[in-house]
């Protein structure tokens, strides 16, 4: 193997990683090579930074979601060829266990992660395994930075607010945490007819919730009870919450802010060594509340997710212009 290839390197948890030369990734017979042309930076990569993440092994590359080019083909990948564009979920499965059969893949039981148990996407190249069941064809004329946001932020809404929030025209949605995750749910939830409240501690976050669609704001270091404030915008609370951050507080705020029979999607990860959120269980029986979690998004799902989010009017001029706010071209 040669050392040609750059990456950001995590060679001590907690600690500024390194742009270093790497071993050139090798394909799985299985498998394929991607060269990558635009890489996002999730909060996921932070809880790898700071090692909660207990699958991450150092030295390591971080890195879920991108776009690029298939560089090198394993021997057995069959329909699949050099210089495609593609992007891969986060979560890629096996295609053989119980919850594959099921097209659950998003819950895989062998699955494995770039950026995560494997080496993933700062970097020039990136292998990935199974690439029949986990490669995602793009189009051409999707560029490489909205294509990369696909990937993770905009995928892990769509399925927590049209799958998981099972979201209805008309309904209410609180939006806990203005970041990626959760400013493609604030336009998925415009886009399909909702109220949107965006929920967050920074103003030009918010400014930007209101740009692409929410209906009203909560900045939560101006308010005492995020939940009685979301409460009191909507009339008695939200049908469906979704904490996009993923700490015990927003995570409690997000159940908080439900009216009877709501339900909170929970997006942001929640690493044990965080603490336990204090969910007001008492409200959870009352009001027969559902607390529902959310795991990326199964690839098979990625072509019915741009074309519906397409048809239901999301920005997607926007969407770029949001996008290259997190997302990155990689030098060439």
């Amino acid at each position: 193997m040669g050392v040609r290839v750059r990456a950001v390197v995590i060679e001590e948890f907690g600690v500024l990683p390194v742009v270093r030369t790497v071993p050139d990734p090798v394909p799985a017979p299985d498998g394929v090579v991607i060269t990558v042309d635009a890489t996002g930076v999730c909060r996921s990569d932070w809880h790898t930074l700071r090692g909660h993440d207990d699958d991450v092994r150092l030295p390591h590359v971080a890195g879920h979601e991108f776009a690029g080019r298939i560089a090198a083909v394993g021997a057995e990948v069959r329909g699949w060829a050099l210089g495609e564009r593609v992007t891969v979920p986060f979560v890629c499965a096996c295609g053989r266990c119980a919850q594959c059969a099921v097209v659950m893949q998003q819950i895989c039981d062998d699955q494995f992660q770039p950026g995560a148990t494997h080496w993933g996407s700062f970097a020039e190249q990136v292998a990935i395994e199974r690439a029949e069941v986990n490669l995602v064809r793009l189009p051409e004329t999707l560029d490489p930075v909205t294509a990369a946001a696909l990937g993770c932020r905009f995928a892990t809404a769509y399925r927590a607010v049209l799958r998981q929030g099972e979201l209805r025209p008309g309904q209410w949605v609180a939006v806990h945490g203005c970041g990626g995750a959760g400013l493609s749910a604030v336009m998925l939830a415009a886009a399909a007819g909702a109220n949107v409240v965006a929920v967050d501690l920074s103003a030009a976050a918010l400014e930007l919730a209101v740009e692409l669609g929410a209906a009203a704001t909560v900045h939560g270091a101006q308010v005492t009870d995020v939940g009685a404030a979301v409460a009191e915008l909507t009339g008695g609370g939200a049908h469906l919450s979704l904490d996009c951050v993923g700490l015990p507080a927003t995570c409690a705020a997000s159940v908080g802010s439900l009216r009877k029979r709501g339900t909170h999607v929970q997006v942001g990860l929640m690493p044990p060594a965080q603490g336990v959120p204090p969910i007001p269980m008492h409200r959870v029986i009352a009001g027969e509340l559902r607390i529902l979690g959310t795991h990326g998004l199964q690839a098979h799902e990625y072509p019915r997710c741009s074309a519906s989010s397409r048809r239901r009017g999301c920005p997607w001029t926007g969407w770029s212009a949001l996008a290259s706010g997190w997302t990155t071209y990689l030098p060439p």
